[in-house]
């Protein structure tokens, strides 16, 4: 049964000519024991709630995920897409994409990735275990992490917070083969694992990864571990190839026909490729035939519970997102945004099971965690908030697993200027189109005093450059409400909602049902009917187009001010709209505390971008602002000068 998979994922990666062989070889065994006599799934139902649920970490093996869904009898994954194998179309992609109702849990690929939505498997089993109970949801998480993954920097953080958090429904099966890219992992690593992963808390077995007995044994003591548990699996890379097992040269290229050949004799797989013989293929099948039973004996407990867990996820997010904006409308008072987020999360925390809220240890000036939170703690997982500690880059990976898991809807908060730490897992949200939600204060130089460290200059331009992911900059209190909504509106598409740490003024004081920042831009004043200048602006910076609107108008310029809170769902919008916003004037500007470039699209060559294309300062906020030309005097004098050259 191992060698139907190293089988498979040897001549699928040959027939691509692309592709790593070695790793699917190496975990072959071990993979196969797992599957046999451990994992508790369904291939008929994959999306079963209380399933195990699989990881490939080591995403670069993806055949071994792929022959282990066909061979157990997967719809997703017939053999004629093996053998399409990183074709254009195939489902095999050359790492794994997450498809819903597939089998594939995950995207991973950027190493490191996976174990941390393994974390977030694993904490969303607990959280729901408790609120549901353990007769209903009892399940594990298994992650096949291989060196690569270990060496990243993410492996550090989410595992430190798994251990921190007793996370004993967590596996990790370390395919520790010692081989990396360039050669020998001793090139670069010289870690004492055993030490390192029981400082985070975890227990540590070392097996012959090749061994079957001792793998079951292994597997069998961790179904009642009182930790999360490494198995350190030593295996060899590329197992049965006579001349590159073993060797960097089985890690990343195909093997070679002659060399195919000769592990066919090594391994006496007499058949052709992609040919697996019907007893074995057989035995695979009643692999996937016994989760059926397994999920029908727990449909039985299920309903005897009379408990609908789709119940227990819905929200009924519009209506207090409604009601906060008549409280906002009736106190017209200016406010930061994080602070109008805070109150909206009161307004949501309370009625929701759904939203897991934290923060990367900046609870306090994120404004995430309300008196309504519950925090969730390695004695009591029965709540809704996690202190994820200074681990931004675990913390998105984590969401991505909790949004996985089930209908949990994650957010975290830490400053803009860090999303740069998050960023790989944010891209991989938007990939697996995941409802995440990110809040990051700070969004501007209006932070003041910390200085260029800490300033987001290039962060928004760069984050709105990541295809399907909404990015939210607020202008008021009731625009933070309107983006809160739409971002937990939108299921199929991660947001970010950058957010000010100086107060804003109200830029709009009527009640209104409609959500205007739906629309990504609309225009929030004028002064006049006819106008020669649109000023486009967002967050913070609408406020500062309303002064410098003004003060045009005292010189007979008149103009209209649009606040554009979200760019990407202002593009989705129809032409005509679009051009109601866009083509009133031929001359429009741009205000924005950060990079120009992106505002570009908008104002044309014609136009005039204000923003800040240089690192910021130290000082106090307003004379940055200042000092960057930032203010509706240096901003209206531009202008003038800019349409008298014009004349």
């Amino acid at each position: 049964m191992s060698n139907s998979i190293r089988a498979l994922s040897m001549d699928a990666v040959q027939k691509a000519n692309s592709g790593h062989p070695g790793m699917p070889m190496g975990m072959a065994d071990v993979s196969t024991i797992l599957f046999k006599y451990f994992l508790k799934f369904n291939p008929k139902n994959p999306s079963w709630i209380n399933r195990d649920r699989f990881v490939l970490s080591a995403g670069h093996g993806s055949m071994l995920l792929y022959s282990l869904l066909f061979l157990t009898g997967y719809k997703s994954i017939k053999l004629k897409d093996i053998k399409n194998f990183r074709q254009l179309k195939s489902i095999c992609a050359g790492h794994p994409e997450y498809i819903e109702n597939s089998g594939i849990e995950t995207t991973t690929g950027p190493l490191g990735q996976g174990i941390s939505n393994a974390v977030g498997f694993a904490l969303a089993e607990e959280i729901l275990k408790k609120k549901i109970g353990k007769d209903i949801i009892n399940h594990k998480t298994y992650v096949i992490a291989g060196d690569g993954c270990l060496m990243e920097g993410i492996s550090h953080e989410a595992m430190s917070l798994a251990g921190h958090l007793k996370l004993k429904n967590l596996v990790m099966l370390f395919d520790n083969n010692s081989i990396s890219i360039d050669g020998p992992t001793n090139l670069a690593v010289s870690d004492n694992f055993k030490k390192r992963f029981e400082s985070y808390g975890w227990d540590y077995m070392e097996i012959n990864g090749h061994n079957e007995t001792e793998i079951f044994n292994a597997l069998e003591k961790v179904q009642n571990a009182k930790k999360p548990t490494v198995i350190s699996c030593k295996t060899k890379i590329g197992y049965g190839s006579p001349n590159k097992s073993g060797k960097a040269s089985s890690h990343g290229s195909p093997l070679g026909l002659e060399e195919i050949k000769l592990v066919r004799k090594e391994l006496d797989w007499n058949y052709k490729p992609f040919q697996i013989p019907k007893k074995i293929l057989g035995n695979w099948r009643k692999i996937g035939k016994k989760g059926e039973k397994i999920e029908y004996k727990w449909n039985k407990t299920y309903n005897k519970k009379k408990i609908k867990i789709n119940n227990f996820f819905k929200n009924d997010f519009i209506k207090s997102a409604l009601n906060e904006k008549k409280i906002a409308v009736k106190d017209n008072k200016g406010l930061a945004s994080r602070k109008s987020s805070e109150s909206i999360i009161s307004s949501l925390v309370k009625k929701s099971n759904t939203l897991v809220g934290g923060s990367a240890d900046l609870a306090g000036s994120n404004n995430t965690k309300t008196k309504y939170h519950k925090i969730i703690t390695p004695k009591n997982y029965n709540g809704n908030y996690i202190h994820y500690g200074v681990r931004e880059h675990a913390m998105c990976g984590i969401m991505n697993g909790l949004a996985l898991h089930s209908k949990f809807i994650p957010y975290g908060g830490t400053f803009l200027i860090f999303s740069d730490y998050c960023k790989p897992s944010i891209r991989l949200a938007a990939m697996m189109k995941q409802q995440v939600i990110y809040v990051m204060t700070h969004d501007s130089i209006g932070l003041g005093e910390d200085g260029p460290t800490h300033q987001p200059v290039e962060q928004l331009s760069g984050l709105r450059s990541i295809p399907n992911l909404n990015i939210f900059r607020p202008a008021d209190r009731l625009e933070t409400i309107e983006c809160w909504q739409q971002a937990l509106k939108s299921s199929k598409t991660p947001s970010i909602l950058s957010l000010t740490r100086q107060n804003l003024n109200p830029i709009r004081k009527k009640y209104s049902k409609i959500n205007k920042c739906s629309f990504g831009a609309y225009e929030v004043m004028r002064t006049n009917k006819k106008i020669k200048l649109t000023i486009l602006a967002s967050g913070s910076e609408v406020n500062l187009a309303l002064e410098t609107s003004h003060k045009l108008a005292k010189d007979k310029i008149y103009s209209k001010v649009v606040s554009v809170p979200c760019m990407d769902l202002f593009d989705t919008q129809s032409n005509n709209y679009k051009d109601k916003i866009l083509k009133e004037t031929k001359l429009k500007i741009s205000i924005e505390a950060g990079s120009s470039n992106c505002w570009k699209k908008y104002v044309g060559d014609f136009g005039m971008t204000f923003g800040i294309d240089v690192f910021g300062k130290s000082a106090p906020y307003k004379d940055i602002y200042k000092y960057f030309g930032l203010t509706s005097s240096n901003i209206s004098k531009n202008i003038k000068k800019y349409i008298k050259n014009l004349r």
